[in-house]
């Protein structure tokens, strides 16, 4: 106890330094969360992926669509337990800058893949009557304050014209990553509409998601899917969920390893301002570290006198740090949601933070407590005064 007491006044010797410290040590702290959920955010989507669904798109590009009499023929491969398919829409709500997904998909078979999207049986009865019915997430109804019942216009962009849709369901995630931004309606509303108008585009799906019975069968299934429309006018690229995820995280590559160098950067500025701190407070100590020695104290002990120091100023920002972290995650969420659906604070990150700010008071009390441990008694005691 006594000795707690004597760490604890030591540390508030010098109540500026030691707030202003503790200040940078919470920006930074706070700075290095903040950027690894965002990165974290962008993988969302793919950690969340089942091992158990492929994706088929078309082998030149994603935004060349694939002929609707595919289903039956993916359908009848081995392993192949359901097929569901799906077109990205696009279209605006009020202001280009509302943005949010919304996809047409094929309705039943599509909410049968994907069962971590939970809406009551109600709803899903009401939305799958509908023609023009809708299912939204839980965010995006909360973020828009859409209620069931409720008539969402959408301008189209690769659709032209204007789109009316019902809100029939508002669907839940089963887990706290599950994406419940999305938007998503029957595609044979959409290939109705395209049938009278430019009948070029019709019978034309974007992605066909395939279920399979088991993780294994992955690779085989694929080969088998793609050999199956070789040399078509549609050739076919065949992969898993988590694989078409990353695809799309690829492209922004470069900017979350420098995102990362970046929360990485401010832990090792703010791990140097701490140390000089230390550097100042054991410099000025010196004859005081001599006085303990003199009266019997080992040089273990003044050297745990600054690391106890160290690390309670260290771990007091770091806890005020990850403190101040989850409101500005919600604050941010809240404002770009539906462009970052997985923006939440983990458990994994919490605890790099806290390592994080453990090293940093490691890190910034080795040299000042090895030298304040080696100061001779003669040289400490004649710097009083």
């Amino acid at each position: 106890m006594q000795r707690l007491k004597l760490i604890a006044r030591n540390a508030l010797r010098h109540k500026l330094r030691s707030a202003l410290t503790v200040a940078g040590l919470v920006v930074a702290i706070l700075a290095f969360g903040f950027l690894q959920t965002v990165v974290k955010a962008w993988y969302a989507g793919a950690d969340a992926a089942s091992n158990t669904t492929l994706v088929v798109r078309n082998a030149t590009s994603l935004v060349f669509p694939l002929p609707l009499s595919y289903q039956g023929k993916i359908r009848a491969i081995d392993g192949v337990t359901r097929v569901a398919y799906a077109n990205w829409f696009g279209g605006v709500y009020q202001d280009p800058k509302n943005f949010f997904p919304q996809f047409a998909v094929s309705g039943e078979s599509y909410l049968d893949i994907y069962t971590d999207y939970l809406l009551p049986a109600g709803q899903r009865k009401a939305f799958l009557r509908d023609r023009k019915g809708a299912i939204i997430g839980r965010k995006l109804a909360d973020q828009y304050h859409f209620k069931i019942g409720d008539v969402i216009p959408l301008r189209g962009t690769i659709y032209p014209g204007q789109w009316d849709f019902v809100v029939r369901g508002i669907y839940e995630g089963r887990r706290p990553s599950t994406v419940t931004t999305q938007m998503f309606f029957h595609w044979d509303y959409l290939n109705e509409t395209l049938v009278k108008s430019p009948p070029r585009r019709a019978n034309q799906v974007g992605v066909y998601v395939v279920q399979i019975a088991r993780p294994d069968q992955a690779a085989a299934v694929s080969a088998a899917i793609d050999a199956t429309f070789k040399n078509s006018l549609a050739e076919t690229l065949t992969e898993t969920e988590k694989a078409f995820q990353l695809g799309f995280v690829a492209m922004s590559e470069a900017i979350l390893l420098a995102i990362q160098a970046v929360s990485y950067v401010v832990i090792v500025i703010i791990m140097a301002v701490m140390a000089n701190t230390m550097a100042m407070t054991a410099r000025e100590r010196y004859g005081e570290y001599a006085t303990l020695k003199a009266l019997g104290f080992s040089n273990g002990f003044v050297g745990m006198l600054i690391f106890a120091e160290s690390l309670g100023i260290a771990l007091l920002g770091g806890v005020l740090g990850v403190a101040a972290t989850f409101p500005l995650a919600d604050a941010f969420a809240s404002t770009v949601g539906s462009i970052l659906a997985g923006f939440k604070v983990s458990r994994d990150t919490v605890m790099l933070q806290l390592l994080a700010a453990l090293v940093i008071g490691v890190v910034a009390a080795a040299i000042p407590a090895w030298r304040a441990a080696r100061v001779r008694i003669v040289d400490g005691l004649r710097a009083i005064g």
